[in-house]
Formats: C-alpha cells, sequence, structure tokens
C-alpha cells in the first residue's frame, strides 16, 4: 500500500528528513541556499505530500555505496599519525637537554611535514561525514 501524501507526520518524519537533507548537502547536492529554504519548508511541514515535494529533486534513500564515505578505522594504530606528531616535541625536548644541541628541535616541523604533508588532513568528528 502507498503511503497517503496527506496523513499527518510526526517529530520523527521531520526529523528523518531534516537528516537526508543534511546528507544531501553534505554530498554537494544542494547549495546552502536551498538547504535552508528546503529546511524550513521540512520544520513546518504538516503533511507527508509537503515533506515529499522537498526531495522530487534529490536522489532516493538510501544513497549508493559510492556516495557513502568509509567510515574510519578506529583503535590504537588508527590516529597514528597524531600520536608521533604528539610525540616528537617530547622527544626533542629530552634530547635537547641530554645532548645540549638545539638541533632536535627541526625534528618536529620535519616529522610534520612527513607525515602529514601532501595531504589535507581532517578529522571527522560526525559518523559519516567527510
Amino acid at each position: 500500500m502507498e503511503e497517503l501524501p496527506d496523513i499527518r507526520i510526526g517529530t520523527a518524519e521531520r526529523e528523518d528528513a531534516l537528516r537526508r537533507l543534511s546528507d544531501n548537502f553534505a554530498a554537494g547536492r544542494l547549495s546552502v541556499a536551498e538547504f535552508d529554504e528546503r529546511s524550513a519548508i521540512v520544520a513546518a511541514a504538516m503533511t507527508r505530500g509537503e515533506l515529499d515535494k522537498v526531495f522530487n529533486d534529490l536522489p532516493p534513500e538510501p544513497l549508493a555505496a559510492a556516495d557513502v564515505p568509509a567510515k574510519r578505522e578506529h583503535g590504537f594504530l588508527a590516529e597514528w599519525p597524531e600520536r608521533i606528531a604528539a610525540v616528537v616535541p617530547i622527544v626533542a625536548l629530552i634530547l635537547f637537554f641530554v645532548t645540549g644541541s638545539w638541533l632536535w628541535f627541526l625534528a618536529v616541523p620535519l616529522v610534520g611535514t612527513l607525515v602529514f604533508g601532501g595531504r589535507h588532513h581532517r578529522r571527522d568528528r560526525g559518523e559519516g561525514r567527510a
């Protein structure tokens, strides 16, 4: 049975619609102005038909596997570049006091360049966001 467009919706349906809008915005399918406009329509929607109009020109759920960003690996080794970058200044400081040479501090930018250089490193704060 197909869902009737005149059926009233609740908070759960609005939140799901806002999540879908956010996913499409994150995928680059909507501009900021379009996202704001459609979010206002979703927030004010009273029936399922009003929500359907917001998604007429967007791909249906679920998104294709190619559109879903890969989840980051979790665990100790998943963040090894950050761990190395945190340890190098401490090691450089210890070596400075042991040897008396300030040249050990040059390892800090060198390791940072070797570990993070050539890529834009941005941490995901939310699952599925790139």
